[in-house]
């Protein structure tokens, strides 16, 4: 199964607000998760940042400085390539998606983080040479996210 999704949409105007529609749940494709970060292009324009909710539909906001260097207007079709940024439960090394998978409030908090922090997290713990420094790195790790801690 791919998590990328390619589709056509119109950009859409509302109020002072920019922003292209997800004809698609993000929740029920990518896992449930507080906020979804993706990255992709729209028309070939490299495009990264959250995704947006309005509690019934989801949508990419899309801010000025970008449209005006990606030279894309308001009602334009465009096509629109995106897949979730950063670190997924699914590409996790095992013992790391196990501990997450043991406390759901952690895992749910680890999800919404910026890419940024969840990469440092990984690389964290990635970078431990022996079996037990590892193991400890872990369990701070899951202490810091359920205290809702962004890093260490």
């Amino acid at each position: 199964m791919t998590s990328t999704r390619k589709f056509k949409a119109k950009v859409s105007e509302s109020g002072s607000s920019v922003f292209i529609p997800i004809p698609f749940d993000p929740n029920e494709v990518w896992g449930a998760k507080q906020r979804h970060y993706v990255a992709g292009t729209i028309n070939g324009c490299a495009i990264r940042g959250p995704l947006s909710s309005d509690g019934q539909s989801f949508f990419l906001p899309l801010g000025a400085a970008w449209r005006r260097g990606a030279k894309i207007g308001t009602d334009e079709q465009v096509t629109v390539t995106i897949s979730p940024e950063g670190p997924q439960q699914g590409n996790l090394a095992p013992d790391v998606a196990a501990a997450l998978a043991a406390e759901p409030n952690a895992l749910t908090f680890f999800e919404s983080l910026a890419t940024f922090y969840r990469n440092t997290y990984i690389k964290w713990i990635e970078s431990a040479k022996r079996p037990e420094t590892r193991a400890a790195r872990i369990a701070e790790m899951m202490s810091l996210l359920k205290a809702g801690k962004k890093q260490k």
